[in-house]
């Protein structure tokens, strides 16, 4: 299982499970065009190139943005003449207690990040793809949203069932042009994506209460970690998923089974 001389852009890609993949990939021999609004992003990729000898590039910018979608076409046209996986997993989350408290603005931002911006890239690398008659996508979707609800997350909820609803479109839109796209859904993981979140309002005592809730109705009994979606994240990028499309891999130490 390799990736050797596979070019593969990754979102959200500077902290928890996109940093954990981005290092994971490259362990296993992928070219990295890395995007994270984070300035953290250029340090991730200085420690890949001085630890694996291979040139990383990097892009600090909400993806988003025109300016940053036509930064990544143009790196790819000119630099990396191709893309063979394209890993989505840019995201963000907002709490409220319940529908009627979400502000707009927050509905919006997480729509725009987790689902309108696997549109915008979708956009501009699908005809690369096309073009070169390959193609890997991965969406980082999320078990809450695609495949269980869960309460003070109705934005990311939705945004996140989109996300699956979009995956199996582009499957089924793309399989006649040798283009894969599956999705990944991260159950509870132990990153600050969500922790940071609720520590706007809450205690860390209550945070490790819940923690410690989620723990006892896991069948595994303890959260996830980035490592562990990682590994999926890298089985979907290798051809060892190679007749899989429009799949969703639920990665939740069994919660979402019950």
């Amino acid at each position: 299982m390799n990736l050797n001389g596979k070019v593969c852009i990754i979102t959200g890609s500077a902290n928890g499970i996109g940093e954990k993949c981005a290092l994971k990939f490259a362990e296993y021999g992928a070219e990295l065009l890395l995007i994270d609004k984070d300035e953290k992003i250029k340090s991730i990729s200085d420690f890949i190139e001085k630890k694996y000898n291979r040139s990383v590039r990097s892009i600090v910018g909400d993806i988003t943005s025109p300016e940053i979608l036509n930064l990544m076409e143009s790196i790819v046209n000119d630099t990396l003449k191709r893309v063979d996986i394209l890993f989505n997993n840019a995201g963000v989350i907002r709490l409220s207690d319940d529908i009627s408290t979400l502000d707009e603005s927050d509905w919006d931002l997480q729509f725009n990040v987790n689902l309108k911006s696997i549109f915008l890239v979708l956009k501009k690398i699908v005809p690369i793809m096309k073009n070169q008659n390959y193609g890997n996508i991965i969406n980082t979707a999320s078990m809450t949203g695609s495949v269980v609800g869960m309460g003070g997350l109705a934005g990311y909820c939705a945004s996140k069932g989109g996300v699956m609803g979009l995956t199996k479109c582009v499957a089924l839109e793309l399989a006649k042009f040798n283009i894969r796209c599956n999705a990944v859904s991260p159950g509870a993981i132990d990153t600050d994506f969500y922790n940071n979140e609720f520590l706007k309002d809450n205690s860390n005592e209550e945070l490790e209460s819940g923690k410690k809730y989620m723990e006892s109705v896991i069948p595994f009994g303890r959260y996830g970690n980035a490592e562990d979606v990682a590994n999926v994240a890298l089985f979907l990028a290798t051809e060892l998923s190679g007749y899989m499309t429009g799949q969703n891999i639920i990665v939740d130490g069994g919660y979402s089974t019950q």
